[in-house]
């Protein structure tokens, strides 16, 4: 019985950090460079593994921009983002924008649309604008810095 408790609890804490407050991954500086020349390199686990190879094949018409990979590349970084992707299905999404997965309209339920449209946030694809940490894979509460400058309360 304190065995099945003991595996319980675990379980339950590696489903909390995975749930928006560490979502730490090992390096790919394949993933880092390419993903993060234009914007954040999303953490894997915010979509699917589906999601991700649906992305990965349309980088031609990536949210409007030409993001092409060549064939390589290309398998490189689907090979990482599949390894370590979301296995839940709150973490998908059909127009594959992690902004619009369950998981990400629960966190932000509470955030106005004043501050989506905040000059320094502009998008809810701007993770870092009050995600400070993000970047390090540290999105806990406590760093989260409000585009006023106040801490998220």
């Amino acid at each position: 019985m304190k065995s099945l408790i003991a595996i319980l609890l675990i379980a339950l804490s590696s489903a909390a950090l995975a749930d928006g407050h560490k979502l730490a991954v090992p390096g790919n500086p394949q993933w880092k460079t390419e993903c993060g020349s234009c914007h954040m390199a999303y953490p894997p686990q915010l979509l699917t593994a589906e999601n991700w190879r649906q992305m990965m094949k349309g980088l031609d018409r990536h949210f409007g921009a030409n993001a092409s990979l060549d064939a390589k590349e290309n398998a490189e970084i689907l090979a990482f983002l599949e390894r370590y992707a979301a296995r839940d299905q709150k973490y998908s999404a059909n127009t594959l924008r992690i902004s619009d997965t369950a998981w990400f309209q629960r966190k932000h339920r509470e955030v106005s649309n004043s501050v989506w449209s905040h000059v320094r946030v502009k998008s809810r694809a701007n993770c870092t604008a009050c995600h400070v940490t993000a970047e390090r894979g540290d999105w806990s509460e406590h760093s989260i810095r409000m585009p006023d400058g106040r801490r998220w309360e």
